[in-house]
């Protein structure tokens, strides 16, 4: 099935999808090239179910892949261009004050080990260790909508220290290892200074573990929602300091702590969970609070969720539980680009392939990201009109 099926009429994707090409064509430069990258884009959100150079040369009516290959891989043009016109672009569409910034991993599987940064290593995607590489994504999520505005593939210590590997693979010199909260801390910091506007920040216990990233946003004064583990340290106290564990403080919580909130809506309506939260005293300013936050399951056996909060001081429980259920917004998107938009079927063994196919997938995400953003602003009303919700849509 394509795409078009379910983003909407054919006449409006004709339209901006164009406007899309037009746009992005000067990322390019010359003409033969900006050809191969509209056709790219065409094959990208086709119905062709492998995005292989062959099967979408074949969709374009090409006899042979030679120019889809080249794009990602002999050509000259810059993939970090592309990316910052379609994070522009998805702006454009999604822009909202109440908006989230969104930082993860996600694995692609691979075949033996010439392609950049493949190694045995933990794939999130698979669930288990596998011979695959890993890339750090940013999502920019509001009430219009999703989608990924950031990529950095990780290169793994082994592959950092090969200097035969990194020729073979055209790695950057400028290039060094760093783990995945170091690659979150500069992808984060590179967009708020780009002019990204969002009301948190939100990540998995990966990235709240970080000091360094917490830290970075506190001084720039920029709110999150960062999940930890439950034996994550916590320094806490007044006059002694002592240390303790998110599971600690919690368990000396009574049942009246504790309320129902939703954290956005599900499939059967919204997700409610039990929140609470408990004040760190971690800074003295009268405009922003530490918090810890927890989440746990209505079930007879619940579980919990533990999360690291720097918020407005008037931030209420129902907010920041509504802002931690946001995190599933970039799973989302990676669920979509890959199912349908062929963000794990790079061929290309290069540092600067893999970026450029990642930066197309975006390009393909962010232009249907923007037509159901225009459904959304239409069906609510006028178009600065807020919704009736203030859930983000799925």
């Amino acid at each position: 099935m394509s795409v078009a099926d379910w983003s909407g009429s054919l006449l409006a994707w004709e339209e901006e999808l164009a406007a899309l090409k037009a746009r992005l064509g000067p990322v390019f430069g010359r003409r033969e090239l900006r050809d191969t990258g509209a056709a790219f884009l065409d094959g990208l959100l086709s119905g062709v179910e492998r995005k292989t150079g062959w099967l979408m040369a074949e969709q374009s009516g090409a006899e042979r892949p030679y120019r889809m290959q080249s794009l990602l891989g002999r050509s000259r043009w810059e993939a970090d261009r592309l990316r910052d016109e379609v994070r522009a672009y998805a702006l454009e569409a999604l822009s909202e004050s109440d908006a989230v910034l969104v930082v993860d991993e996600t694995g692609f599987v691979k075949k033996g080990d010439h392609s950049v940064g493949v190694a045995r290593q933990y794939s999130g995607a698979a669930g288990r260790i596998e011979n695959s590489q890993v890339g750090v994504f940013l999502a920019y999520a509001s009430r219009y909508g999703q989608t990924l505005i950031d990529r950095r593939l990780y290169l793994p210590e082994k592959w950092a220290a090969d200097a035969s590997r990194r020729a073979a693979a055209a790695v950057p010199e400028e290039i060094d290892f760093a783990t995945k909260p170091a690659m979150a801390r500069e992808m984060i910091a590179a967009n708020l200074d780009a002019g990204v506007k969002c009301a948190y920040v939100l990540g998995d216990a990966v990235y709240g573990a970080d000091s360094g990233l917490r830290h970075m946003l506190e001084k720039r004064e920029q709110a999150y929602v960062l999940a930890v583990r439950s034996n994550h340290f916590l320094r806490v106290g007044g006059g002694s300091l002592h240390g303790t564990t998110p599971e600690e403080l919690v368990d000396a919580l009574t049942q009246d702590a504790f309320a129902c909130h939703a954290a956005g809506e599900g499939a059967k309506g919204p997700r409610l969970y039990d929140w609470a939260r408990v004040r760190l005293h971690w800074r003295q300013d009268p405009r922003f609070a530490h918090w810890l936050l927890v989440r746990r399951s209505r079930s007879k056996t619940p579980d919990r969720a533990y999360y690291l909060v720097f918020a407005p001081t008037e931030a209420t429980l129902a907010d920041l539980a509504g802002v931690a259920g946001l995190r599933w917004t970039v799973e989302e998107c990676f669920e979509r680009a890959k199912s349908d938009l062929g963000l794990d079927h790079c061929e290309a063994r290069s540092w600067h392939g893999w970026h450029r196919h990642m930066s197309l997938c975006m390009a393909a995400q962010a232009f249907l990201a923007k037509l159901s953003a225009q459904l959304r602003r239409a069906a609510w009303g006028k178009p600065n009109e807020r919704s009736p919700s203030p859930t983000i849509a799925a």
